[in-house]
Order: structure tokens, then sequence, then C-alpha cells
């Protein structure tokens, strides 16, 4: 083995020029901040509007981060990490493992939509409504009086 990296299609290598504003996003993890149980790594937190991880589109929230300039981020604390951010450099070179579909918030192109368990019930409520209102027209109808 020669250190580097095992190659996927979840694997991507993003350049981003940092900007006024730095790279332009925000991360959390690390051994002493587990941001996913039992895993340490480094994950994309937010990405800044108009950053240089905006404008260049591909690094998403819930992506986590392999490497920096070609050093692997593992069992790092949050603040080393922090600092080798820092320190990287105008153009910095991410290795990242994109977030996989069913670990995303919110629908998505290739996700089947769900219906709200609220809109069943909220049927369920009207149905019931219209069918007590019937019955109790029908009961004052039908009424016999002695």
């Amino acid at each position: 083995m020669n250190g580097s990296l095992p190659s996927s299609p979840n694997v991507v290598d993003i350049k981003l020029k940092r900007g006024s504003a730095g790279l332009g996003f925000n991360i959390v993890g690390g051994v002493d901040q587990q941001y996913v149980v039992a895993d340490s790594g480094i994950y994309v937190a937010k990405i800044k509007e108009d950053g240089a991880a905006a404008l260049d589109g591909r690094l998403q929230e819930g992506d986590k981060i392999l490497t920096i300039n070609g050093l692997k981020l593992e069992n790092l604390t949050h603040k080393a990490t922090v600092d080798l951010f820092r320190t990287a450099g105008e153009d910095v070179e991410l290795r990242v493992l994109k977030k996989f579909p069913q670990h995303m918030n919110g629908p998505t192109g290739s996700q089947p939509e769900h219906k709200s368990p609220v809109s069943s019930l909220g049927m369920l409520a009207a149905l019931l409504g219209v069918a007590s209102i019937f019955a109790f027209i029908y009961i004052r109808n039908h009424r016999r009086h002695f």
C-alpha cells in the first residue's frame, strides 16, 4: 500500500483559490468534536454565499474532507484542522468524499416523493367529519316520534 486513499466514484479532487473571505466554507468534526458517531472525520458544515467554494459549486454541505494539499485529515482535533486550513496557502487542493443521497436532507430528484402523514390524517379527519354530518341528518330525519 502506498499510503494513498482508495479511489471511488464518490471521491473527488477540488482545487479552490482562497478569496478575500477565505475558502468560503465552515467545517465540523475532529477527534474532540465528532460530528458523525464513531467518525472523527472533518465535514463541510456550511457553504458561504459568494465564497470560493460556492462559486466553484462542487463542494457541498455534508461532504467529508479527506485531505488538504495531500495531508490526510485523520486523527486530528478540530483546532488542528482549522490551523491546517488557515495555513494552506492561496491555492488549496481538497480530496472530498461526496455525501451519499440517503444522508441528504430534503427532497432530491432521484428520491421518491413521500406524502406527509399529516396530510393523510387531515384527509381522514375530513372524511370522518362528513360521515358524522350524514349520520346526524339521517338520524334526525328518520327518528319516530311517539
